[in-house]
Formats: C-alpha cells, sequence, structure tokens
C-alpha cells in the first residue's frame, strides 16, 4: 500500500468513528418538565375566550409571579408602571435634592468618552484581555474608608465585613 492510501485509511476511520455516539442515550431529563397548574371549567362555557396562539395559557406556571405571591406582593403590580402610594415616600426622598430626567444617557454618554480615551492596550485587545477593573479602578468606592467617614460624622452604619487583602 502506498502512504496516501494508508493516510486515507486512517482520516476515513477517524470519520467513521467520530460520528459513533458515546453510549445509550437515557431518558427525559426530569427536571426540565413541569407540572402545570390544575385545569379550571368555566362557569359559562358559551362565553369562553377567543384563542390566542401566543397568549398566556393559564395553566402554565409563572414563577415570578408565584414568588411576589408567595412574598406577600401583588401580582398585577409586576406589569404596572404606576407609582403606589408606598413608593411615594421612597421615590420623594430619593429625588430630595434634585433628579435630571435623561440621566441614563448624560451617564452612557460619559461612560462612552472615558472608554474611547482608556482603551486597552494592543496585546490586551488582541488577547481579549478583559481590563474593566484595571480602567474603573479610580472610580471605585472604597467602602472600608467610605465606613470610617461616616462613623466619624456620626451616622449610624452596620458592622462591616473585616478587610480581605
Amino acid at each position: 500500500m502506498t502512504v496516501a492510501v494508508k493516510i486515507g485509511l486512517v482520516l476515513a476511520l477517524g470519520i467513521s468513528l467520530s460520528a459513533c455516539e458515546g453510549g445509550p442515550k437515557k431518558g427525559p431529563n426530569e427536571f426540565s418538565v413541569l407540572p402545570t397548574k390544575p385545569l379550571e371549567i368555566p362557569e359559562d362555557l358559551s362565553n369562553l375566550p377567543t384563542p390566542n396562539a401566543s397568549g398566556i395559557n393559564r395553566a402554565d406556571k409563572r414563577p415570578i409571579e408565584d414568588g411576589v405571591i408567595a412574598l406577600g406582593g401583588s401580582a398585577t403590580r409586576l406589569n404596572s408602571n404606576t407609582v403606589s402610594t408606598s413608593e411615594a415616600a421612597l421615590i420623594n426622598a430619593a429625588g430630595r435634592h434634585g433628579v435630571t430626567a435623561d440621566i441614563r444617557n448624560i451617564v452612557a454618554a460619559e461612560d462612552a468618552e472615558f472608554r474611547k480615551r482608556n482603551k486597552g492596550k494592543v496585546l490586551e485587545r488582541w488577547v481579549g484581555t478583559n481590563v474593566y477593573n484595571l480602567r474603573y479602578r479610580p472610580q471605585r468606592l472604597d467602602e472600608y474608608a467610605e465606613l470610617l467617614r461616616l462613623r466619624k460624622l456620626g451616622v449610624r452604619t452596620p458592622t462591616a465585613p473585616p478587610k480581605s487583602e
């Protein structure tokens, strides 16, 4: 046999073996099957809603809504954009020094300018090294220095975990 035929046989054998699947197939994943809520029969069968393929099935699980209800909240508030009376005091306290309406756009523009000025070095960009923490280190809050500053001012603060080196 020639060298080319031997190489061809080895490649064919390798390709055929790579097509083999490892081991017998297992059954379905029992964690991917979710039980649904019990079906409900409406009182008036002549007044049924029209089917909607993209709509939400009333028997489907809704984990976020179920969690809110389990913690004593109202699931209808999840989709509401109105401010409740219990939240109004918090919003007023947060905005007591003034609120800039387009703060997100301002911060995004400032951050884009900062990133433009502080690009990674050529090798960092080629290798794909994340230099996020290095670039934003001067803007980071030193939580322990701030804790000491607030305590000197007499502000009651919770305890902080020990400083890790």
